[in-house]
């Protein structure tokens, strides 16, 4: 799928995709895209403005219960509506001004808004695909299955082989068909990196999604040019079920936070230049540079620990950390695990789920603390922070803070000055890495490794490949097709 607008492989600006140009009213609030005539649907259907409105209606429907429906909340009147106290949609910030004109109007002049054109949750669907396997909000139909879905992007679903493989082929309605110069891509699903590098170097993958941390070094030391290593804007972090009545005391949540030895998680487990996080937000977003108090301190932390009625860890609860299966996150685990027994004389259980389980867990707050990794939507601040709103469909710590959410939703879209919002989000993270509800731990990098027969492959820090860019150049391949 695609939306309005992509993104630049490299330097991650905004460029022209659906909509082959738009322009910015003076005060920032009214965008007014113009889109492609030679647009298609993956069946050969027309691809209008009016398929961004009917779309973004459906996203804004509470019965859908969509994760993402906040990321349209910056359009004039869409949390309204979402919420209720509007209940015309034609009074929400987008209108079809003809088959190829889309108008969209702002509550507020949002920075970042272009760059969440390009974001999934405000991707168009096709109308008649979708009512024809349940209704517009209706969940887990069958629409995205193989068969029946129906895309606008460069690709489309041929075969969807669960826990076995997904395979697109080049989609011939696409609008720049023509340039795109890869016919296949297999994606293969695995959670084991040990046998997903083995299969790198068994010349059965041309890219990997990781690579085992023992093996960074050897392939640093050989100087190997598949290796890549990058930054990436991620946050690795425990989420605190704030609803667990030990979890409940902040001072309990800053005496786990202080007894985290990220140094030694990151040089010694990880080896891939991961950076100890002290606060939500990687450093350097936007020019925005978090302040926390957070550090390393066990002395400190058994102090915290006894004030919260549990001196030398007497009487804490047996904990559970979650997580979801991957020899990665279990070893992250084994190590906070043994620091927390060390210095805080704690005992920690752990419990591995299957992915889609585990998302289920912690969705439904069946979990006590949760390994989870957040990466940004789009490069700003905001998308690290508007997370945690009150009843954030992404929060999932009970967490809320009414203060936070005013300098979230209310005052940082209003504020005149990238400085002066750079401040707000400040005074905001300080209040979240002061009630912990999550735990930072380390900023991520990407490491992948990545076939020498892959041409104009990009690294960027939200580790998005363009695979309309990318190409394979025969003589150094012997793999059908491009695989991951």
């Amino acid at each position: 799928m695609e939306g309005l607008l992509l993104k630049d492989s490299t330097t991650l600006a905004p460029k022209p995709g659906l909509a082959e140009s738009w322009t910015v009213s003076e005060d920032g609030r009214v965008y007014t895209f113009n889109l492609r005539k030679n647009a298609r649907w993956s069946n050969g259907d027309p691809h209008n403005a009016n398929d961004y409105v009917w779309s973004w209606w459906r996203a804004l429907q509470p019965a859908l219960g969509n994760l993402y429906a906040y990321m349209y909340f910056s359009i004039e009147n869409a949390q309204e509506y979402y919420e209720g106290t509007v209940t015309d949609f034609d009074q929400v910030g987008v209108k079809a001004l003809d088959d190829y004109t889309l108008q969209v109007t702002l509550s507020n002049p949002t920075p970042y808004f272009l760059q969440l054109l390009d974001h999934y949750s405000l991707y168009p669907v096709h109308r008649g695909t979708v009512e024809k396997f349940g209704t517009a909000d209706e969940r887990g139909t069958r629409w995205t299955y193989e068969g029946n879905n129906v895309g606008n992007g460069a690709f489309q679903l041929v075969d969807w082989k669960i826990n076995r493989r997904i395979t697109l082929e080049r989609n011939p309605y696409y609008w720049n068909s023509d340039q795109v110069q890869l016919n296949k891509i297999i994606f293969y699903p695995t959670e084991n990196v040990v046998s997903e590098e083995r299969m790198f170097r068994a010349g059965q993958l041309h890219r990997t999604g990781s690579i085992p941390a023992d093996k960074i070094p050897v392939y640093l030391e050989a100087n190997d040019s598949s290796l890549h290593i990058a930054p990436y804007l991620g946050t690795y972090f425990y989420r605190i079920n704030t609803r667990v009545p030990h979890l409940q005391d902040k001072t309990v949540r800053r005496a786990l936070a202080m007894t985290i030895d990220r140094e030694t998680i990151s040089k010694s487990i990880l080896k891939a230049g991961q950076i100890p996080a002290y606060a939500m937000t990687p450093p350097g977003t936007m020019g925005y540079y978090p302040e926390s108090d957070l550090r390393f301190d066990p002395e400190a932390a058994r102090k915290l620990l006894a004030d919260a009625g549990y001196p030398n860890g007497e009487g804490f609860p047996t904990t559970e950390i979650l997580y979801n299966t991957s020899e990665g996150h279990r070893k992250i685990a084994v190590a906070i695990q043994q620091m927390w027994k060390k210095y805080l004389n704690i005992d920690i259980k752990l419990l591995n789920q299957e992915w889609k389980v585990y998302l289920d867990s912690e969705s439904a707050g069946n979990y006590q603390i949760s390994r989870a990794g957040w990466i940004g939507d789009y490069v700003d601040p905001n998308s690290f922070l508007d997370m945690f709103l009150c009843n954030g469909g992404n929060n999932r710590t009970g967490w809320c803070n009414s203060e936070y959410d005013r300098l979230i939703s209310d005052v940082a879209p209003t504020v005149k000055s990238h400085a002066e919002r750079m401040t707000v989000f400040g005074q905001a993270e300080q209040i979240l890495m002061d009630e912990l509800p999550v735990i930072p731990i380390y900023i991520y990098t990407s490491v992948n490794l990545v076939n020498k027969s892959v041409k104009n492959y990009a690294d960027n820090i939200l580790n998005q490949p363009a695979f309309t860019e990318m190409s394979l150049q025969p003589e150094q391949s012997n793999i059908d097709g491009a695989q991951y």
